[in-house]
């Protein structure tokens, strides 16, 4: 246009094209700044996700510190100490957030309190506000992008200082999470926003991007807090023995003995350790054949009592429990206990007490669940019915909540609704329908299955495995004895890419093309976070699941 004299047409053409070029740059300005506008609020509302997690977290903490104040303290302590750096550079951050706002918008409905509410904002091409805010004229060490940078810096310091060399993951995945050098220059002159963090962050931002920016650190974060306070946890159990529940169990083959028959139970650990023998000692006659002790260092321990008979059990070697049997010769009420021991990975001996009771008859109705001892609604819940003395073809049986239906030598219940059963046993005596006795069991929903990918429910995975994958299945707790399945209908796959947070949904359980070049294009330490799974049973109930967390190695 600047080439030779130009008419004054011509220099009118010119001048409109120029507008019109502005224009153009500004309506696409707008739908970035609407697109920073979702990344904002995807932020948020992982932000929420960590921050209930962690609080989960605390609360595990605090009930494991009821149970062994002297074992939790020390680790409860230092989880509190996370908890308040990262709740006040949380609070810091917000506040920053909230100055430049109010910088831009003045009087605003866009903010309330502490709260921001982003479709109320309308400074939103403002691409002063947030560099003169955070760094100024100049950057100094006095702007509040260096002091935000030295504030991230010290949090990260501390987190490392609670993580040992050894746990190299760990650390290397905080200071990825929690990094604030500049990111590596493309040419050989660094550009002023190359040069810094700090320029690289606010050096020319818009105020909506701004606020996705420090959405980003705070889910960092809290992140961080997560990592961490989760391998404070771990640390009040390392050393014990691995069992998922350290207590006696006894386990009899029925509480109701016939006369003339024999009363088995057996006695374990409930996740015993079968490489050793437990020593088992009983006591019969006794409710509470033990007692607790204390030693110099304010320890508890089980003991023997004095003046009770103790009989050592036999132990079948390799098994990790005892059998305990007597003969139902006589009718009554029997009670029986005692203490089993085993030695611990330090060499020290763990006692655990228990009693039990059975009583004998002379003849009685038996309903037993095959599988468990509640029946659940939405399947089919085998029932075993007998009497003694009288053949299965002659007992019939009723439930007040559901229906019994004859299969074989055995029951099928169907229950309708939540609450209570009582199932109602006849038996054809002297050529008569006789009730012979009831049970009340309960009736329970199907308990909700947990999200899995590849058989994982989170934590680290490599990548090339994860994007192997075809989808996400729902797994039924490994304690649900019944064949159920439920399916996966959506979820949706989200994660934070330069800064800013990426998320696609699928409509069904398989991943769709979308999430799997989201995954490919992330690099070692991002994280993964599988939310918003629904599930449908065979019942046709919809079911929420737990949000699935990957980081990538």
């Amino acid at each position: 246009m600047a080439h030779g004299k130009e008419t004054p047409r011509q220099k009118m053409i010119g001048m409109m094209y120029l507008v019109l070029t502005a224009m153009l740059a500004l309506n696409v300005s707008v739908s970035v700044l609407d697109a920073f506008k979702i990344i904002d609020e995807g932020l948020e509302k992982t932000l929420k996700t960590i921050i209930t997690k962690n609080e989960d977290v605390y609360y595990e903490f605090s009930k494991a510190y009821q149970l062994n104040q002297s074992k939790t303290a020390k680790w409860m302590a230092l989880a509190q100490q996370v908890k308040q750096r990262s709740d006040s550079l949380n609070k810091y951050v917000q506040h920053l957030k909230l100055d430049v706002l109010k910088e831009a918008e003045g009087k605003s409905e866009g903010i309330k309190g502490d709260s921001i509410f982003r479709d109320k904002i309308k400074a939103t091409t403002d691409y002063d506000t947030p560099g003169r805010i955070m760094i100024g004229n100049e950057l100094t060490e006095k702007s509040e992008a260096t002091l935000l940078r030295k504030e991230i810096e010290a949090y990260r310091d501390f987190l490392l200082s609670l993580v040992p060399p050894v746990n190299t993951k760990l650390r290397e995945s905080i200071m990825k999470g929690l990094d604030t050098e500049p990111p590596p220059s493309k040419t050989k002159i660094r550009k002023p926003e190359e040069r810094t963090w700090e320029y690289h962050k606010f050096g020319h931002t818009p105020l909506m991007g701004f606020l996705a920016i420090m959405s980003s650190q705070q889910v960092n974060i809290r992140n961080a807090e997560s990592e961490v306070i989760n391998y404070l946890y771990s640390q009040i159990s390392a050393g014990e023995v691995k069992f998922n529940e350290l207590e006696a169990v006894v386990i009899p083959v029925s509480n109701y003995v016939i006369k003339g028959n024999e009363y088995v139970a057996d006695i374990y650990l409930a996740a015993r350790d079968t490489t050793q023998d437990p020593v088992i000692w009983i006591a019969e006659g006794v409710k509470e054949p033990w007692v607790e002790k204390t030693d110099e260092t304010g320890n508890t321990y089980i003991d023997k009592k004095e003046g009770i008979n103790y009989t050592q059990l036999e132990v079948e070697h390799g098994k990790g429990k005892g059998v305990f049997r007597r003969s139902g010769s006589s009718t009554g009420f029997k009670q029986w206990g005692g203490i089993i021991e085993i030695q611990g990975p330090g060499g020290q001996a763990i006692r655990r007490p228990f009693s039990a009771e059975y009583q004998v008859a002379e003849g009685s109705v038996v309903v037993a669940p095959t599988k468990m001892n509640v029946f659940y609604l939405g399947v089919d819940n085998p029932v075993e019915i007998s009497v003694a003395g009288v053949p299965i073809s002659q007992v019939s049986a009723s439930a007040t909540n559901g229906s019994l239906i004859p299969s074989g030598n055995k029951f099928i219940m169907r229950p309708k609704r939540p609450g209570n059963c009582l199932v109602n046993v006849f038996a054809e005596l002297d050529g008569k329908k006789r009730s012979v006795g009831s049970k009340e069991f309960r009736v329970k929903t199907v308990p909700d299955p947990y999200a899995t990918v590849g058989g994982k429910k989170g934590v680290a995975i490599n990548k090339i495995e994860l994007m192997a994958q075809t989808g996400v299945a729902a797994t039924m707790p490994p304690d649900f004895d019944f064949e159920l399945r439920f399916t996966v209908t959506e979820f949706t796959v989200l994660s934070v890419v330069q800064g800013f947070v990426k998320q696609y949904s699928s409509r069904n359980n398989r991943f769709t093309d979308e999430q799997k070049n989201l995954i490919n294009t992330l690099g070692k330490g991002s994280p993964v976070y599988i939310q918003d799974i629904k599930a449908v049973g065979p019942d046709g109930s919809i079911r929420d699941l737990s949000t699935i967390n990957f980081r990538l190695n």
